[in-house]
């Protein structure tokens, strides 16, 4: 394997505090949740854009009949994922949303399950009725503070399956195009499925003030360019699994980070609840069978 410039986890720690000051953002913006997700998208379409015309155009011709309505399909989902957990920051703390869209990996077993008939494994279940009741704990917990706080939990929680969704439909067209493609193809219909959305919606495409244009701009270039794009460099280097624990201590950076700029305190059963649903994730994602047959080898003699 080609060894690294750098090593392979400072940009994984560098795409965690990108992707966890995407709350943080959105928070910040003075906008409707469909006008921020929006501009996220679109200023992330512009700035591909001469990368992808200037490289990668040829690749559309692949796209079939079901690549062009699996990625209408993905799109739309993104572009409604955005919406809800958006919105699901003007009623929930950022710590209690972004633990609960993290959740993400157990929904996306339970896709596989009821869509591609693939076979449970006790691990599997025992980790999501972990992670599920950390969920229930968070909840319960914003119950008490008040309503809104409790729907905007659920938002999150619809926001993370349609991710989930989103991420589903997308696997089978990828396979067959770069990541640049794919990526402006899904991005491009998003932005598009926003548009109308605001549209209808009677929401205001502007005047803002340049502080949210700012947001906007910092949105797309920060946890949607690079986080992401500093975590498929580093997919060449590390597993998969060692991504998905990273993606983890998103909701960890994103809560000290609203600490200090917004003064979201935690209470009790936010980070009890918060620590059982990473438990629980973990629990899925990691292959303890491997690490335990890692650390039981014999060291060689010398």
């Amino acid at each position: 394997m080609e060894k690294p410039t750098i090593h392979p986890l400072i940009p994984i720690a560098v795409g965690v505090i990108a992707v966890a000051l995407s709350a943080i953002f959105v928070k910040l913006a003075n906008a409707d949740a469909g006008v921020i997700a929006f501009y996220r998208m679109l200023f992330s379409v512009l700035i591909m854009a001469p990368i992808f015309f200037w490289k990668y155009t040829s690749e559309i011709k692949q796209l079939t009949k079901r690549d062009w309505t699996f990625s209408l399909v993905a799109g739309i989902f993104l572009a409604f994922h955005f919406i809800l957990w958006f919105e699901s920051l003007n009623y929930t703390s950022v710590a209690s949303s972004t633990v609960l869209v993290t959740l993400q990996p157990i929904f996306a077993f339970a896709g596989t399950y009821f869509f591609f008939k693939e076979r449970l494994s006790l691990k599997t279940i025992v980790s999501g009725v972990i992670a599920l009741g950390g969920s229930i704990l968070i909840s319960w917990g914003d119950f008490r503070i008040s309503g809104s706080a409790l729907y905007g939990d659920v938002l999150a929680l619809i926001a993370c399956a349609l991710v989930t969704a989103y991420l589903l439909f997308g696997q089978d067209v990828r396979q067959r195009l770069s990541l640049v493609t794919y990526t402006f193809v899904v991005y491009g219909i998003s932005t598009i499925t926003l548009f109308f959305y605001v549209l209808i919606k009677g929401e205001s495409f502007g005047p803002y003030p340049a502080d949210d244009w700012l947001w906007f701009i910092l949105l797309a270039i920060v946890p949607n360019l690079l986080g992401h794009t500093l975590f498929n460099w580093s997919l060449k280097y590390v597993s998969t699994n060692v991504i998905s624990i990273a993606i983890l201590f998103e909701p960890v950076g994103a809560a000290i980070l609203a600490f200090y700029i917004f003064d979201e305190y935690l209470i009790t059963t936010q980070i009890i609840g918060g620590i059982i649903v990473i438990a629980g994730i973990v629990l899925f994602v990691v292959d303890f069978k491997k690490i335990f047959k890692l650390f039981s080898k014999k060291p060689l003699d010398l």
